[in-house]
């Protein structure tokens, strides 16, 4: 973290403090919410930190080295800040969190104590319990490329460098029917053929579900209509038709990059590497035996 303020730890030092906690949730969405501990509601950073949400914070563990800095937050459900409903649609998971010890009395003396992300989150009878990872959790999490046939990246970031907005690679409707949330029938989508979708993305612009998306397991056509089924049920309510996207799926194998997205310059995996039934291959008992390339 910073250095602390100088005028905060003196006004610590002076014996009589006027010190509260709060907090800034950042939305993987855009959204973003302020709580505070204090009895009125404060201002800082273009953040507004309500005072009247009920929600408070554990004590704050940290230490030195890469150990996880971790604590918890608490608070009450409500439908003016944390719902439910968006945590059940997941708007909540990888949200970043900052926490600042702050002197209400002037709030330009305040010291970042801790930023994260939300980690797994309980409900219990109206309330929550959320369990907040500090930086150095990413440190856990295996990095570097994997050496395999296929492409280990996502179509369309910066390893892939592919524009899924270019014309032909996606589509927007509303579908004719939704069932379970999960299974999207549209009355056509001329211009793309059956499969077109698989392994691709299912995002919801509009309707109470706006911002949601799923991975795509199924594309197919029954009788004149199209039929898209994702690999699990979108967690939110999506209204009555909604309009949706549909991206176009890469199954990571190096002729599809080749002949359906023509980005065979971007693959990132190694279609050539040698699998398990050549490399405990016998010798040959004839032809050449120089240590040359068996691929001749």
């Amino acid at each position: 973290m910073s250095a602390f303020n100088p005028d905060l730890l003196a006004h610590m030092q002076s014996g009589l403090t006027t010190t509260c906690q709060c907090w800034a949730v950042s939305r993987q969405d855009g959204t973003e919410l302020g709580f505070t501990d204090h009895d009125q509601t404060l201002a800082f950073e273009g953040i507004t930190f309500r005072a009247d949400t009920g929600l408070s914070a554990k004590a704050l563990q940290q230490s030195t080295g890469l150990s996880v800095d971790n604590t918890e937050a608490m608070g009450a459900l409500s439908d003016g800040s944390i719902t439910e409903a968006d945590i059940e649609a997941g708007r909540y998971d990888g949200a970043e969190v900052r926490a600042w010890i702050v002197n209400w009395q002037d709030v330009g003396q305040r010291h970042l104590q801790f930023r994260g992300t939300i980690g797994e989150i309980k409900r219990v009878a109206g309330a929550f319990e959320a369990e907040l990872r500090g930086l150095t959790d990413k440190l856990n999490m295996p990095q570097g490329r994997v050496f395999q046939r296929t492409d280990s990246t996502l179509l369309g970031d910066d390893g892939a460098s592919f524009d899924l907005m270019r014309p032909g690679y996606f589509a927007e409707s509303a579908p004719a029917e939704i069932t379970e949330r999960r299974r999207f029938v549209f009355d056509a989508l001329a211009g793309f053929q059956p499969g077109w979708f698989v392994n691709g993305t299912l995002q919801v612009l509009s309707g109470p579900g706006i911002g949601l998306a799923g991975l795509i397991m199924h594309d197919r056509t029954e009788a004149s209509q199209r039929v898209i089924e994702l690999w699990q049920p979108l967690r939110a309510d999506l209204g009555v038709s909604p309009q949706v996207r549909l991206l176009a799926g890469f199954d990571g194998q190096a002729d599809t990059a080749r002949l359906k997205f023509a980005n065979m310059k971007n693959f990132q995996g190694f279609p050539d590497i040698p699998g398990d039934d050549w490399s405990i291959t016998s010798p040959l008992r004839s032809g050449r035996l120089d240590g040359g390339s068996r691929r001749r």
